[in-house]
Parts: C-alpha cells; sequence; structure tokens
C-alpha cells in the first residue's frame, strides 16, 4: 500500500512534467515544420504555430483541471489518517477554529485506550493496527451523524461536537464509548479488552478558545479520568491546572528525596494465630521531609506511578527491606509491589539481582500485590509472577475483600497468602452478612492450600473472631504498630498479647504499594 507521502510525491511530478512535455513536444513539432518550412507557404507556418498555440493552451487548461484535482486530493491526504481513513489532528483543528463561536457550545473529547500497549507487545502490531480500526469504527457507530470522529495517533481519538447542548450530548456519547469498550472486542479469532478514559473539554457560550488549548483541556481532564482509576470520563475544570503544578513540583520533590535519601522504613509484624508470635513483617514506607512533614502515600503514590518513579522507589524498598531482614531468622518478609512495577517485564530480573546482592533467603520473601495489579493486564502479570515464583518467592493476594476476585480468579495466579482486608473484618465483626462472606472466603482460601492473614486487627473481639474463624496470622493496631528496624529484633520469639504489644491506633503504617 502506498504511503501519503508517495501518492503526494506522484501527483506532484505529474502536475509539473505533464505541462513541460507537452510544450516540449509542441515546440518540437513546430521547429520540425520550421525546417521544412521551404515546402510549404507562409500561410501554412502561420497556421501550423497557430495550432501549436492553441494546443498549447488547451494543454495547459486541461492539467490546470487535472492539478486542481490532484491539490484537493493533497488536501484530502493531508488531512486523514491512513490506518483509519478518519480526519487526523490537523482536521481536528481546522474544524474546532471552523465550528467555534461565541454563540453556541463546541465540545470535545479526548478517547484514550487503557491496555494498547499491552496489546501492541503482547499480539504484535498487525493486530494492533486491526484494533486501532474496529475501536474507530465502534466509535463512529456509537456516535453516528451526530458528531465528528478523529484519530489523532496511536491509541487516541477524539471526538467534535457543536450547538445547543453540544456538552451534554458528547457526555452522552462517551459514557456509551465506556460502556462498549469495558466489553471485550473481537479482533480476527481473538476477544481483547481494553477500555478507554475520557476527557472532555467544552466552549462556552459567549467565550471562544483557540483549537490547542480545547486540546490542552480535554487532555487534561483525559489524564484526571487515568489517575482516577481509568474507565470513566472527566471534564476539565480550571482545578486541574492547580493540581498539575503542584503534582510537578511533588514530582520534583520525590525525586530529590530519592535521592537525598528521605526515605524510612518501618515493619508492622504478623502475629501468629495460635503460638502468638511473630510470623512475619510487612515492610511499609514513609517519606519524612526535611520541614518535618510527612507525605502520604495515598499521595505521592500515584504520582510516583504516573511518572515512572515507582520502579526506582520500589527498588530501593525492596533492597532495603531485605537488608533490614536479614538478621530476623525464622521470619518471612512481606514488600508491597504496585500495578506498574508489575507491568514492568524488567522487575523480575532486577528482583533476582537484588536477593543475590543482599544474600536474601528467597524463600522467606513474599511479595502483596493488590487485585488491580492483575486485572489490568492478568497475561502480563501472570507470566511475571511465574518468573518470580521461580525464584522461590511466594506471593500474597492484599486488600482482599474490596474488589471483585472471583474462585476462577483466585485458581489462575495460585496465591501462597490471601490477606483479608481491614473493611471486611470491620464489617464482619458487626453484621451478620458480612461475617458470612469472610467466612467463605477463609474456607474457600483454605480448599486452595492458601494462607489467611486477618489486616486491621483491633479490638481483642475481632481477634477472637477472626482467630476462630481459621485465620493463620493476625496483624493489626491490637498486637503492634508499624515501627523502625531495629526495634523488632526485641520482639521475635516472645508470645504476643493485646495488651504486653503495647498497640496503639494512633500510628497507621504505609504502604509502597
Amino acid at each position: 500500500m502506498r504511503s501519503h507521502t508517495d501518492m503526494a510525491q506522484q501527483s506532484t511530478r505529474v502536475m509539473i512534467f505533464a505541462p513541460l512535455a507537452s510544450l516540449a513536444g509542441i515546440v518540437g513539432v513546430t521547429a520540425v515544420m520550421a525546417v521544412f518550412g521551404t515546402h510549404f507557404g507562409v500561410t501554412s507556418m502561420e497556421a501550423v504555430l497557430s495550432g501549436g498555440l492553441v494546443a498549447f493552451l488547451a494543454s495547459i487548461g486541461g492539467f490546470a483541471v487535472l492539478g486542481l484535482k490532484h491539490l484537493r486530493k493533497l488536501e484530502r491526504l493531508s488531512n486523514s489518517d491512513a490506518l483509519t481513513l478518519l480526519p487526523n489532528r490537523r482536521a481536528l483543528h481546522r474544524d474546532v477554529a471552523e465550528h467555534m463561536s461565541d454563540q453556541h457550545e463546541v465540545a470535545l473529547a479526548i478517547v484514550d485506550l487503557d491496555g494498547f500497549k499491552i496489546i501492541n507487545d503482547h499480539y504484535g502490531h498487525l493486530v494492533g493496527d486491526e484494533t486501532i480500526k474496529t475501536i474507530g469504527k465502534i466509535i463512529r457507530d456509537i456516535c453516528g451523524e451526530e458528531a465528528d470522529i478523529y484519530r489523532l495517533g496511536g491509541d487516541e481519538f477524539a471526538v467534535l461536537m457543536h450547538g445547543d447542548l453540544a456538552g451534554t450530548l458528547l457526555e452522552g456519547h462517551s459514557r456509551r464509548i465506556i460502556e462498549r469498550l469495558a466489553k471485550s472486542v473481537k479482533i480476527g479469532e481473538k476477544r481483547l479488552t481494553l477500555g478507554a478514559s475520557i476527557g472532555l473539554a467544552r466552549n462556552a457560550p459567549g467565550q471562544t478558545v483557540s483549537s490547542s488549548e480545547m486540546l490542552r483541556r480535554a487532555d487534561v481532564a483525559m489524564y484526571a479520568s487515568k489517575r482516577g482509576g481509568k474507565m470513566r470520563c472527566t471534564w476539565f475544570n480550571e482545578a486541574f491546572d492547580r493540581s498539575r503544578e503542584q503534582i510537578k513540583q511533588l514530582d520534583d520533590d520525590l525525586r530529590q528525596a530519592l535521592t537525598l535519601g528521605e526515605f524510612r522504613m518501618h515493619y508492622q509484624p504478623l502475629v501468629d494465630s495460635n503460638t502468638r508470635r511473630i510470623v512475619a513483617v510487612e515492610s511499609l514506607m514513609r517519606w519524612e521531609r526535611p520541614d518535618g512533614k510527612t507525605v502520604g502515600p495515598n499521595t505521592f503514590i500515584p504520582v510516583a506511578e504516573e511518572s515512572g518513579l515507582i520502579n526506582p522507589i520500589g527498588l530501593w524498598v525492596l533492597r532495603q527491606a531485605c537488608v533490614d531482614a536479614l538478621e530476623w531468622e525464622g521470619v518471612t518478609l512481606s514488600v508491597n509491589i504496585s500495578a506498574a512495577q508489575l507491568r514492568n517485564p524488567e522487575f523480575p530480573i532486577q528482583l533476582g539481582h537484588i536477593l543475590e546482592e543482599t544474600g536474601f533467603d528467597p524463600e522467606r520473601l513474599e511479595l502483596e500485590i493488590t487485585e488491580t495489579c492483575l486485572v489490568l493486564d492478568p497475561v502480563v502479570a501472570e507470566r511475571s509472577l511465574n518468573l518470580i515464583r521461580g525464584f522461590g518467592v511466594g506471593v500474597a493476594l492484599d486488600d482482599f475483600g474490596t474488589g471483585y476476585a472471583s474462585i476462577g480468579f483466585l485458581r489462575q495466579f495460585r496465591f501462597e497468602k490471601l490477606k483479608i482486608d481491614r473493611s471486611l473484618v470491620v464489617q464482619a465483626s458487626e453484621d451478620e452478612s458480612s461475617r458470612a462472606m469472610m467466612l467463605s472466603s477463609i474456607t474457600m482460601a483454605q480448599a486452595m492450600n492458601m494462607a489467611v492473614t486477618a489486616e486491621g486487627v483491633e479490638t481483642q473481639a475481632q481477634a477472637d473472631m477472626v482467630r476462630a474463624a481459621g485465620c493463620d496470622q493476625i496483624q493489626g493496631w491490637l498486637y503492634f504498630k508499624a515501627m523502625p528496624a531495629d526495634e523488632i529484633k526485641q520482639h521475635l520469639g516472645k508470645t504476643i498479647t493485646g495488651v504486653e504489644a503495647g498497640g496503639t491506633n494512633t500510628d497507621r503504617g504505609v504502604k509502597v504499594a
């Protein structure tokens, strides 16, 4: 298939050289006539010249018409996407400027696919191209004739509407797009699930903005949808710009904190339900800034994940935790990893290097992941987890009870441990339905040979309840708060009770993930 550039070059060559070739032919014929002019009268010679001139002018006119046709074709090519044949970014700028008015709304949606890179990496670019074409058709079918559809490049599309209630109508289309892309899409013999995050922007009647500003606002709103959990649409508001400045500053501060060593590690012990002795510790990271303020993980982890800093930060946590836990013999070390780390194909290799560098026994290491890490890309996640298990490292599913993990989901990933989230423990102590849910979860985990830990245990009644339900380990303020590494050793080997541990609910440990 010829590219737009090849076709444009051919059109240009036709437009330039065809009239010249015609002129050369006519001049050549006239020259021949002149040489043999002795055989013709003057009148005949004039007729030849006149005929040649007429032919030349006719040729010029014909090729001018041809040239205009080619120019129109070039214009269409320069404003369309070669893969989907949809209008492109240049066409979108043109149309936004054309429709912009202080009399009515112009509304723009940026649609970004959530899982396209993974499909490209896993199945190849041919499947990726077919996916893009199919998604373009899906969006076009949903919006119909009411909106203009564009492909901006990569896995990004745009939808433009103008007129009364443009914003309201466009939001409706956007929600239908999200609903449709939440379902699988058939590509050849495969069924792929992507999802989409959408950012919306509009001009209010009585004001106009440039096309570049409209795209920027929609793009900012789209990233807000990504940060908000994906599979949603978000309208731009001016607070996003202020937030972006704060995020940029936080990102700069995070980079400096990593360089200057401002992060600290604390560890919260897990107690065996029967022996009531410490059998494991969970590593929890804190960021203590030079001004004395502590920044919570719910603030800086999303920024680190978006910027890619989560990878070096996560490796620092893993290495430091392995070093700290070397002397805690017989104690399992749990380290949280984020979805971004699990998606990183280099992570299993980096983990292997850390285990080798520190000399930490891989069978004493347990990586905690949340369901979100797996749902976003189960194929890549399963591949990474298989490599991780190859080192002898265990894998635990954290925060169980907050998502939608099914029996098939648990069987697929073969976790060594299930950690019941604090919210389910609290609810189970308050109502029968939640207690039944917790009991069934524990029974299911035991049937799959998984150990079970109850998180966030704060009262003796809760401890008695989860112990009776069959939990193997208990974690929470009733027994221990998170503490620095140098305080762990004094508690090892001792039988723990809630009173003796001096637990407190004023200090929540913070996770990396």
